[in-house]
């Protein structure tokens, strides 16, 4: 769904002029609720509390993204999306994974690099139906990604285009946390991190694959932090500003 202009008539409008019901007439029931969703998913995910679990407890969901390329400014769009939750060190089961159809064309590079074409994607979900999906799965939890500035920037940017929504979850980078603990090392990709903890690279630029192996990395860090004295997600937050 391309984004009507605001002043328009458009989505924008339809908000500000009665909300659900109105998009609900220009969009149908069923994306009008996905919408609201959406936002619903978005709303409140910073509550103070979760500051004092502990990083053992706390309830995580690692996710990773593949895009169409990394500038967001220039049409690139996300290609599929791929979570684990996780409690403290113990990594689940529940897993998320799924394409989706982008507007704009796939170049011949990220095929290469991901193996996704255009064919896998032609009848795979649109974006916000991906999206709803997603939230859902993630729903209250901390989200965590590896160099995770790059995943933040496209799935805010995915939310706003399709449901108006920021995201209000709390993120942490793997790849920083990482990069504290070992200010000495001068490595930031996901390979490297993986190799100097000991944690066998499977399937890279897979969203699902490379989620599951961040996960790793995520426990594996979480006892390098306990050793340090960060016990909480307040503690990290602490250690993560200090110079």
């Amino acid at each position: 769904m391309k984004e009507p202009m605001k002043g328009n008539g458009g989505f924008w409008d339809a908000l500000k002029a009665g909300g659900v019901p109105r998009i609900a007439s220009m969009l149908g029931a069923p994306s009008a609720q996905q919408i609201a969703f959406v936002r619903s998913l978005t709303k409140g995910q910073r509550r103070p509390e979760t500051l004092h679990v502990p990083l053992s407890e706390l309830k995580t969901a690692v996710f990773d993204l593949e895009t169409t390329g990394f500038h967001y400014h220039y049409g690139d769009e996300i290609l599929s999306f791929g979570a684990v939750k996780a409690e403290g060190e113990d990594i689940s089961e529940e897993v998320y994974y799924s394409l989706t159809k982008p507007a704009c064309t796939i170049p011949e590079r990220i095929i290469e690099l991901t193996g996704i074409t255009p064919e896998m994607v032609q009848d795979a979900p649109t974006l916000l139906e991906a999206l709803r999906e997603f939230m859902a799965f993630v729903d209250d939890r901390v989200l965590v990604a590896h160099g995770s500035a790059h995943d933040k920037a496209f799935l805010d940017v995915a939310l706003w285009k399709t449901s108006k929504a920021h995201l209000g979850h709390r993120v942490l980078d793997t790849m920083m946390i990482a990069r504290k603990l070992e200010p000495d090392r001068p490595i930031s990709g996901l390979d490297e991190w993986l190799n100097v903890c000991g944690i066998p690279i499977t399937r890279r630029h897979h969203a699902l694959e490379d989620a599951k192996m961040t996960a790793r990395l995520w426990t594996v860090l979480i006892g390098r932090l306990r050793d340090r004295g960060v016990i909480t997600l307040g503690d990290l937050y602490t250690f993560l500003s200090k110079n």
